[in-house]
């Protein structure tokens, strides 16, 4: 019996000893399968991951391409810039960071819950800007102390510069730091201290002046810290853009509107260029580059001359006087009166029920007559032969009512009212009253400085069709569509003959005999022989803003000092010159003045105008134009 006991635990013995081999046999096999696997078949992919691990591949931020005048004169150029970054997944303790970061530079709580922020929603090897435009002291204290700050790095980068500062503001526009809004996926707009344009031509062309990124592959430690640069690539640069306009004349207007609440516009009549688009007040655009304070947004926004409007583009100013010139070629294309016909202005005007009021008692007016002295009478009959709808029609083919086409953000349409506008609008009748009052530029009328420039730039060429141009156009194909010149302009079909007696009328306004004008001190000033007999053709404009009650009427006019800035009216003036060759058109409008178009926005007009054909940049340019690049993509539609 111990011997069938002992044999059959051998046998238990042998069979559990054989189990546990084929259980070793089976485990080792699997280990040499997988060793097999990892080191011979996954050798490639696991080599590349310990490449990444030791190899890092960066992108590199392309230059913003510049923005240039007509003569290669920079309006925002890149300057370098020290700024300090933290890379969230290399920091132990970000709040204790930032605490010993603002022992050595100043950090406000602002920046403090900004930078907090931002590392939330960031992945976290994506650094994120401490703080910009380091001074050279504040960057070399940041370098001493880096072996306490682990995570912290200086970077040298670029910001923004407008050398022009507050003179192009508007048209130029801004960049500014990328928003979430302005996330499309695009892993530039990840890079710490990264711009996007905000306005003006910085937005309109952000994607071409944004060029494209490079990389940088670097080889790095076990901590993350660079050791050595292996390969790099630029990109490219952004492209430059080239605008119309010249920078002196700009300056030269922006200087001249010191002080109101003003706008400016300056046309080329035959081929549209802008050569200077002025708002007053205006803004520091470097201001927005490197990021404004609490209490300069503040002064900015509640500001009640709206310094961030751009008002030669945006602002809705009741034409006035200035709208005669369509009522003038509308009557003349119907023959509703003849050049020759009077009207008696007794210095008020009766229709049925409605009594309207003329600024002075002017007596028998013909058409040139009335024009030069801007008699309400006269164009109150006028307008009620026409009917605002004729009127609406002539507006619009000088260029009122609509859009420019030249894409700067925040531009207004205008309105140019007809009896089918307020009855859609407003669900009611067109009455003779209104078209009284569009007759002279008031009522629901609206037109933008721009606009009224284009308007007067198409008298002035003698009917042509043209458009502003903001940007150069390019020497490539995809140069911005309006470039035409010339003849290639399409006409207006509007007879010369009745261009020129508008035009007339012009010259009279500000040359005409003593005492039937309106804007006599105004006249060109020129000394030189071969420039004394040249002359500006204009038309003043002044725009009530509110209802003048019968009251005040009887009381005689008031001085504007006497009442709040925002009651005082607009004051227009439009002109071209030199009236025998017409080369350059403006537009001034100054809001709320102390007088009218013919006191106050007239002067302004002939002191940028002569110092827009003092320079006259047809044929005085500043540098050699071929050296001046051109080529940009055109922005977007």
């Amino acid at each position: 019996m111990m011997i069938n006991r002992d044999s059959e635990w051998v046998r238990m013995f042998s069979r559990r000893a054989a189990v546990l081999a084929g259980g070793q046999a089976a485990l080792v096999s699997a280990l040499v399968g997988r060793l097999y696997y990892l080191q011979v078949v996954e050798a490639d992919r696991y080599a590349m991951l310990a490449e990444d691990n030791r190899i890092n591949m960066q992108l590199l931020p392309p230059p913003r391409g510049r923005i240039l005048d007509r003569f290669g004169q920079p309006l925002a150029v890149n300057q370098q810039n020290f700024r300090v970054l933290i890379v969230p997944e290399q920091v132990q303790a970000l709040n204790e960071t930032l605490e010993a970061l603002g022992q050595i530079i100043p950090l406000s709580d602002f920046d403090r819950e900004r930078i907090k922020k931002e590392t939330s929603r960031k992945r976290g090897f994506l650094p994120v800007t401490v703080r910009e435009n380091l001074t050279w002291d504040e960057m070399s204290r940041i370098q001493v102390n880096a072996p306490d700050l682990p995570g912290v790095n200086i970077d040298l980068g670029f910001t923004r510069f407008y050398p022009q500062h507050e003179n192009a503001a508007h048209l130029l526009g801004y960049v500014a730091a990328v928003d979430e809004a302005d996330l499309t996926g695009d892993p530039l707009l990840q890079l710490p201290g990264f711009r996007v344009g905000k306005e003006g031509i910085e937005k309109i062309y952000d994607m071409a002046l944004r060029g494209k990124a490079g990389a940088s592959q670097v080889e790095v430690n076990a901590y993350g810290r660079i050791i050595r640069e292996l390969e790099r690539n630029e990109g490219e640069p952004g492209a430059d853009v080239v605008l119309t306009i010249d920078e002196r004349i700009q300056h030269y207007a922006a200087e001249r509107l010191e002080g109101e609440s003003a706008s400016v516009v300056v046309m080329d009549v035959h081929n549209g260029d802008l050569l200077a688009l002025v708002s007053n007040p205006s803004y520091d655009a470097n201001a927005f580059s490197r990021g404004l304070t609490a209490d300069e947004w503040k002064a900015l926004s509640t500001d009640d001359h709206k310094p961030l409007v751009n008002k030669a583009v945006a602002g809705q100013y009741s034409p006035g006087s200035t709208f005669k010139l369509a009522v003038t070629l509308a009557a003349l294309e119907h023959q509703v009166i003849s050049p020759e016909r009077t009207v008696s202005c007794n210095g008020r005007y009766s229709l049925g029920s409605y009594v309207k009021h003329c600024h002075k008692i002017h007596g028998s007016m013909n058409m040139n007559r009335a024009i030069s002295n801007s008699c309400d009478v006269y164009f109150y009959e006028v307008a009620r032969r026409l009917g605002v709808d004729k009127i609406a029609a002539m507006a619009r083919r000088l260029g009122l009512g609509d859009l420019s086409g030249i894409g700067l953000p925040g531009e207004q349409r205008g309105l140019i009212p007809t009896e089918d506008w307020k009855k859609s609008v407003r669900g009611e009748r067109w009455s003779p009253g209104d078209t009284l009052n569009v007759g002279i530029g008031q009522g629901d009328v609206l037109a933008t400085p721009l606009q009224l420039a284009v308007m007067t730039a198409r008298v002035a060429n003698g009917g042509l069709a043209v458009k502003p141009r903001l940007v150069r156009p390019a020497a490539s194909p995809d140069a911005p569509a309006n470039t035409q010149t010339g003849d290639e302009l399409p006409s207006l079909e509007i007879p010369e003959a009745h261009l020129d007696i508008l035009r007339q009328g012009m010259f009279d306004v500000i040359n005409g005999p003593p005492g039937a004008t309106t804007a006599a001190a105004s006249k060109l000033r020129f000394k030189e022989p071969e420039r004394r007999d040249w002359t500006m053709s204009g038309k003043t404009g002044t725009a009530a803003v509110r209802r003048i009650s019968a009251a005040e009427r009887d009381a005689g006019a008031r001085d504007p000092g006497e009442l709040p800035w925002h009651l005082r009216d607009n004051a227009l003036f439009v002109a071209f010159a030199p009236s025998h060759q017409p080369k350059y058109a403006i537009a001034v409008v100054v809001d709320h003045a102390m007088g009218g178009g013919g006191k106050i926005a007239a002067p302004i007009a002939r002191d940028i105008m002569e110092r827009v054909l003092d320079l006259d940049p047809s044929h005085k340019p500043r540098v050699d134009e071929e050296q001046v690049a051109t080529s940009v993509a055109a922005p977007p539609a």
